[in-house]
């Protein structure tokens, strides 16, 4: 694994009907662990309410495994994905 201190990779994951994809997603994510920095979930919550829709933030070291990464998550139904990759 090579870390490029020069640079930013974020994958965004939108996730729709949340309670029912998070296990899959969760068991794809726990195998590139390894490779995952950060990772920052955002949904909407409220008293009686739990958004159906999320989205994962990831700020992976490894730009190839990042790709590998992103591949594994868009074969999923409901799933999308973005990869940004900031070079300093």
């Amino acid at each position: 694994m090579t870390v490029k201190k020069e640079s930013h990779i974020l994958l965004a994951v939108h996730i729709t009907n949340r309670l029912k994809k998070v296990p899959p997603v969760q068991k794809i994510l726990s195998q590139y662990g390894d490779v995952i920095r950060t990772r920052l979930g955002i949904h909407e919550v409220g008293k009686n309410y739990s958004s159906p829709e999320g989205v994962l933030i990831l700020d992976i070291v490894d730009e190839s495994k990042a790709r590998q990464l992103q591949k594994m998550l868009d074969k999923l139904q409901g799933i999308e994905t973005k990869l940004t990759v900031f070079k300093h």
